[in-house]
């Protein structure tokens, strides 16, 4: 079974057709008020983009294109995106370099605590078992960089996957995945843990 998911594995990452890193940089002009220059955002609430996985943030812009993913002004902006626009963005942002953060030092505990240990008592898995140690995410299964991104945006987005938030029309499974993990985690854990994230640095 473990050959068999190896050779997928490559063979996926074979069939991932590579964007213009480029010509990604010259669309990135319409980005720029939200994402930032270089894919760090200055406010909170936009997440940042730079060394985001390349096939995540395509996954991304496809489902605000096709209307899978809600987002009123993601939903503007991708309106006029081809395929290749997309991939070419996706390029350029995950060859950014992203910015240190940091976190709030009176929730490391509990945040580091979710975070590398999940809560038992409510058999929630540790986000590192996905996302790794350093936050550094994986491209092949989908999950995404967390490391260094806004405390904010993803306190936000884990009060979306608690209330049952997917994406896509036949249901993301990465999402579906967030959703049941989510589902019992407090506000205070969810602060927390965003906030940790806030803290990590992918090398």
């Amino acid at each position: 079974m473990r050959k068999v998911f190896i050779l997928l594995s490559l063979v996926f990452s074979s069939l991932v057709i590579a964007g213009d890193a480029e010509l990604g940089k010259a669309k990135s002009a319409m980005c720029v008020a939200c994402h930032g220059a270089d894919g760090n955002s200055v406010n909170p609430i936009w997440p940042n983009l730079a060394g985001q996985h390349e096939q995540y943030i395509t996954r991304q812009l496809e489902l605000f294109k096709s209307g899978d993913r809600k987002g009123p002004v993601m939903s503007g902006m991708v309106a006029g995106l081809n395929q290749e626009d997309m991939q070419n963005l996706a390029a350029y942002y995950s060859s950014q370099k992203p910015k240190i953060g940091s976190a709030d030092e009176s929730l490391v505990e509990l945040g580091q605590s979710v975070y590398q240990g999940g809560v038992t008592k409510m058999k929630i898995p540790a986000c590192m078992s996905c996302h790794g140690v350093s936050g550094k995410g994986n491209p092949l299964s989908g999950y995404p960089v967390l490391a260094g991104q806004h405390a904010a945006y993803t306190e936000t987005v884990l009060k979306d996957y608690r209330s049952g938030t997917t994406y896509g029309k036949e249901g993301d499974t990465n999402g579906k995945i967030m959703a049941d993990v989510a589902k019992y985690l407090t506000d205070d854990e969810i602060k927390a843990v965003a906030s940790y994230i806030q803290g990590l640095y992918s090398k």
